[in-house]
């Protein structure tokens, strides 16, 4: 990708209201029109949003929106829509233990609304806070609960395949555990034995990276530094790791860009977190250094991968790195992506998703002594939201409930909608495309008032 070095927080503001303003029709759009009896809004067939049945896990994005446009613009109906729908639909999401998504869920319901209190944007109440909280413990140690031991003597937070299963996404979720942890909850086990929350989100980013991140150091004959694979898989009768796996990318063998971008992000904001962490709370997890440095190393692999491996030149990505027609694109990397070709899509939410990694991680390292780094990659961040926030990529059309369109659900499963005349998928939205557009938008305009957006 070309990077803006010219670009700021504050020359986004324009584009930032208008992508708010925009949010604020299709929320109340989607409200209007959904039926909840059908499932959860996942993403959208001729510009409407429609189910699909796999996993809940993107109820926390449509009422987190309404949250995080209240946020922006002081929209009380959006507070009292969040606060309605999250007391109503998001208790299941709880306690739910079949899912590696609670990050997604809980966090961007339960999590906005007391960080709304506790930052002042709303009156304090005691009864409420308690109840945010009572759900971020819960969801915390439920979702440290789906626990699979390695024979490397680490462990990770198993996928809704099964035990066996490391998916990249679950990386996000760890913001469950460290929350509820600072919260002061553990997970009970038996015999009263204490779970370490903690330890338990270090442990799975440690996996994570060992076996879903590549660094370019021999591992086999694909090992590029910043690759990621989507899932690993292990031997549940000795806790071996096995081979990668993808569920949506072309292959283990390619970048899935969506799951690189969790893992951008979600590394990016653990560093964040780890600064608020003391350090003798780290010291059974190797210390400060060891858990800092590794989540550096694998934010800043996956970080530059995107950057010059695989970006258009505008910073969109393609759903995938390798794909079977991505040959037919020629040189994509020197030019910006488009989406209306007729070979391979391109996924707008990992470009949403990554965007907030790299500017958190370019804050990072410019509050850590690398200053020349951390202008790289927050400006880099910043190109990518400057060319989200803007058509083709934004959703103009009042008809239409997306807030980002060409953002790909399933590409092997074909699941996504593919318009007559069309020979990829484009023009539609998603719910995680939408909330993260809006999570970028909010960490922007946060950034040119001074202030900053973080749970933690």
């Amino acid at each position: 990708m070309k990077i803006d070095a010219t670009l700021t927080p504050a020359k986004l503001q324009k584009k930032v209201a208008r992508l708010f303003e925009l949010a604020g029709q299709k929320i109340r759009s989607i409200d209007a029109s959904w039926d909840s009896a059908k499932g959860t809004p996942v993403f959208t067939v001729r510009g409407r949003y429609t189910s699909r049945g796999w996993t809940e896990w993107t109820q926390g994005f449509q009422f987190g929106m309404a949250f995080l446009h209240f946020d922006a613009t002081g929209d009380e109906d959006s507070l009292r829509l969040g606060r309605e729908k999250t007391l109503r639909h998001m208790a299941s999401h709880v306690s739910h233990i079949g899912v590696h998504d609670h990050g997604f869920n809980n966090i961007s319901t339960y999590g906005n609304l007391r960080r709304l209190m506790l930052e002042g944007r709303i009156p304090f109440n005691r009864d409420e806070l308690n109840y945010t909280e009572l759900a971020l413990k819960v969801s915390g140690a439920v979702q440290a609960a789906r626990w699979a031991p390695t024979a490397y003597g680490t462990g990770y937070v198993y996928s809704f395949n099964g035990p066996h299963s490391l998916f990249s996404d679950t990386i996000r979720s760890m913001r469950s555990l460290v929350v509820a942890d600072q919260l002061g909850h553990v997970l009970m086990g038996e015999g009263d034995k204490p779970a370490n929350l903690l330890l338990r989100a270090i442990e799975h980013a440690r996996t994570t990276a060992r076996f879903n991140v590549y660094f370019g150091e021999g591992r086999d004959a694909y090992d590029v530094r910043g690759r990621v694979v989507h899932e690993s898989i292990f031997n549940r009768n000795d806790g071996n790791y096995r081979c990668p796996s993808s569920q949506q990318g072309f292959s283990p063998f390619t970048t899935w860009t969506r799951g690189a971008a969790w893992i951008i992000t979600g590394y990016a904001e653990q560093l964040e977190f780890l600064d608020t962490v003391k350090g003798s709370a780290l010291d059974l997890a190797g210390g400060r250094r060891a858990v800092t440095d590794l989540y550096l190393k694998t934010a800043r692999a996956t970080s530059d991968y995107f950057i010059d491996g695989y970006t258009a030149k505008d910073g969109i990505p393609y759903w995938d790195t390798a794909a079977l027609q991505t040959h037919a694109l020629g040189h994509y990397q020197s030019r910006p992506a488009d989406p209306f070709n007729p070979y391979e899509p391109v996924d707008s939410s990992a470009a949403a998703i990554a965007a907030q990694g790299l500017i958190r991680l370019g804050n990072y390292l410019a509050a850590h002594g690398e200053p020349a780094a951390g202008r790289r990659y927050l400006q880099a961040g910043l190109t990518v939201a400057g060319t989200l926030f803007a058509e083709p990529y934004l959703s103009t059309d009042r008809k239409h409930q997306g807030l980002i369109l060409h953002s790909v659900y399933h590409r092997p499963n074909g699941w996504d909608y593919i318009p007559k005349g069309r020979q990829v998928p484009c023009g539609e939205s998603s719910m995680w495309g939408d909330y993260h557009a809006m999570e970028l938008a909010l960490l922007i305009a946060r950034m040119a008032a001074g202030r900053y957006y973080t749970f933690f």
